[in-house]
């Protein structure tokens, strides 16, 4: 149970924020934002606050952000449509009745000769006196059928209105809040649990290694290898790799007092390397400094990037296989393990999660974010977007193969965890 509670709690959050980027920067640019979801598939919750819907949905497997005029989202009225209307204090349209279930008082019947609910704003058709009038539509116009009701969406509230920029900047938001996400968790981290100093502090000395045997002691602080200062663990670790068999003069700080300790790394294997090893254990001291904190969330953020990448690389030149991949059922058990070891170990995966969720919706791929973008790329280039309906095949073929995907890796982690 507390496993279920910790994954949805840091599943929802990351992306909660993902969809956060891209609503906040939709609303930035004036687009009118349909629904706000969290999850996909059927809807467990909904709660329609002005314009939006924001809703909870059954499958943890992602969620969306539905702008106005994208995919199929644009409202058209055929020529023969018997409808209702409702005409505001400007005599303009605010409510439109597509079926004959909802009264108003003072609603109008038209059967429509033409319209247009996206740039000229208007209906014309016949009343039911068998004559031709003509009515605008009001930019808060709600079209109502079959008890589902639809704000209108003038064309200067649609998503394709909006330049190049803002349409580049609304999509790549979403994983750029992963990013931010990842780096509010590590500097809460820091400021909470402290920041690593890196002080080559000894904090285990292995018994009956080269160390034990030389007197050093838990909690010694090196501060110089033959003569030379050491700052931090890092460098302290590097000299002792390269220098195995070789006798070395370690001056230490043992309680305010400074000690001489000489020893000679053993010899040990490692990969293909040979490396000098004296059996001591290190874990860093941590340090409450509030710009440290900051710092170190940027570092991580950026390290843990890096090393993302890295591994994206070994994905692509054929060196890591999709038996490695892991989809939800994988990434549950993860957080499964991760939890038991404390609740800053659970906000450290939780940061790393964000940033992949964050890299890998920014690759080109078709439906990803990342996809999308790279057309939004091409139409800078060329001038003149890419046909639609060529562009929505494409990110259909790619939704398709990414669903595949994730059946393929659910399946390779079932397999993996309960067979």
């Amino acid at each position: 149970m507390e496993t279920a509670i910790a994954f949805i709690i840091i599943f929802g959050s990351i992306v909660f924020f993902h969809e956060l980027g891209h609503f906040i920067f939709a609303k930035r640019a004036g687009i009118m934002v349909r629904e706000f979801a969290i999850g996909m598939g059927p809807k467990i919750y909904g709660m329609t606050k002005g314009e939006t819907m924001y809703t909870i949905r059954l499958l943890p497997i992602g969620g969306y952000v539905r702008m106005a005029g994208e995919d199929l989202d644009s409202v058209e009225l055929q020529p023969g449509y018997r409808l209702g209307i409702h005409l505001n204090v400007n005599d303009e349209i605010d409510q439109i009745v597509l079926n004959q279930n909802k009264q108003f008082p003072d609603m109008l019947f038209l059967e429509v000769e033409k319209s247009d609910l996206s740039k000229e704003m208007y209906i014309e058709g016949y009343d039911e006196e068998e004559k031709l009038v003509r009515y605008k539509v009001a930019r808060n116009a709600v079209l109502n059928e079959n008890g589902k009701e639809t704000f209108i969406a003038p064309f200067d509230r649609q998503f394709g209105s909006k330049t190049v920029g803002q349409r580049s900047m609304t999509i790549f938001a979403g994983p750029l809040f992963n990013f931010v996400l990842s780096f509010f968790i590590f500097l809460l981290i820091g400021l909470l649990q402290g920041v690593p100093t890196y002080e080559p502090v000894i904090t285990t000395v292995v018994a009956d290694s080269p160390a034990a045997q030389a007197g050093m002691k838990d909690g010694d602080l090196v501060t110089k290898i033959n003569g030379n200062s050491i700052s931090t663990w890092e460098e302290l670790s590097e000299e002792i790799k390269l220098s195995p068999n070789e006798k070395m003069n370690f001056t230490v700080n043992r309680n305010g007092q400074l000690i001489e300790i000489p020893m000679t790394p053993k010899e040990v294997t490692s990969g293909k390397e040979k490396v000098g090893q004296i059996g001591v254990q290190y874990v860093s001291p941590l340090e409450k400094n509030p710009i440290k904190a900051v710092a170190f969330g940027a570092e991580q953020t950026y390290e843990w990037t890096k090393r993302i990448f890295t591994l994206l690389g070994t994905l692509v030149s054929g060196n890591f296989s999709i038996d490695d991949l892991s989809g939800p059922v994988g990434i549950y058990k993860a957080t499964e393990e991760v939890a038991q070891s404390g609740v800053y170990n659970l906000m450290h995966w939780a940061a790393i999660l964000s940033i992949n969720l964050g890299i890998m919706n920014l690759l080109p791929l078709p439906a990803l974010d990342g996809g999308r973008l790279l057309f939004f790329l091409f139409e800078a280039i060329r001038g003149k977007p890419v046909d639609k309906q060529k562009e929505g095949m494409v990110h259909f073929v790619g939704i398709m193969l990414l669903m595949v995907l994730m059946v393929v890796v659910t399946w390779n982690d079932i397999q993996r965890f309960f067979f």
